[in-house]
């Protein structure tokens, strides 16, 4: 995104230069990784406007290829509370590390359910909605029966696929099957899911003029998909039609020495000129 921002920036004097017929915004916003959380209030303020912008374009690394979907994702914690005992009198307490075991494996089952052939969109790799548990934590010692645990999950759902179907699915397996085991022990014990983050997926169509407009900056309306989310589905759920294009390839990210090809930088400052002349012949 450093990349993207980069060429943006060094665009601007040509966007001043040339006598656009329609203007060209540029939005900057934070914490994308933590839940999309910057973006929301400037989109807030968007929808308050008379006037939508026509188009979105997501600078996220695709290798400059166009991409007109992703999959949203939802994170979730679940906090189970047990009771505590001594280990030697373990049938008498209520280990939360165990029964969070058995939430997590329904969360295996959802999830292998989902990858049914059914559910697939060939259009996303993978090819359907996946589910997995990231963070776990629970017990003090090994002596101790533990009275707490917590585990975080998430789903990526394919566009078409409401993620919180898998949380409201886990919620009626504890309601039913694991909490009445917990309390009959202890009916002190819980067990509870909270939402740490989500954002919906994009799928613009092939044939809007968004991507009509994305074929044309990109010099390819061979369209693709990609698995990592943006915060393309929000600005589309907002209205603004969207699209995602930028130099760069998430092979490269989420690792040490990130980098970016300076090839990537140079066709992306071209994508930008592509638009200006756009903007220029527009009516």
């Amino acid at each position: 995104m450093k990349g993207f921002i980069a060429s943006v920036l060094a665009a601007v004097p040509v966007f001043v230069r040339r006598a656009l017929l329609a203007p060209v915004h540029l939005a900057f916003s934070y914490d994308e990784e933590v839940g999309c959380l910057g973006v929301r209030p400037m989109l807030a303020e968007l929808q308050k406007r008379p006037h939508k912008p026509r188009l979105c374009l997501i600078g996220e690394p695709t290798e400059l290829k166009p991409v007109l979907g992703h999959k949203g994702k939802l994170a979730m914690r679940c906090e189970v509370r047990g009771a505590a005992c001594h280990s030697a009198y373990a049938p008498y307490g209520v280990n939360a590390i165990e029964y969070a075991a058995q939430l997590i494996g329904r969360l295996g089952a959802i999830g292998a359910e989902l990858a049914h052939p059914d559910h697939h969109d060939e259009r996303f790799d993978p090819p359907y909605s996946t589910v997995q548990t990231g963070v776990i934590k629970g017990g003090r010692a090994l002596n101790i029966v533990p009275a707490e645990c917590e585990f975080d999950f998430e789903v990526r759902a394919l566009p078409n696929f409401d993620a919180q179907e898998v949380a409201d699915q886990l919620q009626v397996f504890a309601q039913e099957q694991v909490l009445p085991k917990m309390r009959a022990v202890q009916p002190h014990t819980d067990i509870r899911l909270r939402p740490l983050s989500a954002y919906p997926g994009l799928a613009t169509s092939p044939e809007s003029e968004a991507a009509r407009l994305l074929a044309l900056l990109s010099n390819s309306s061979e369209f693709g998909t990609v698995a990592f989310g943006t915060e393309g589905g929000l600005f589309d759920q907002a209205g603004i039609p969207t699209v995602v294009c930028g130099p760069g390839s998430m092979d490269q990210g989420h690792k040490p020495d990130e980098f970016i090809a300076l090839d990537q930088l140079s066709g992306c400052d071209a994508m930008l000129i592509r638009l200006a002349d756009y903007l220029c012949a527009a009516e």
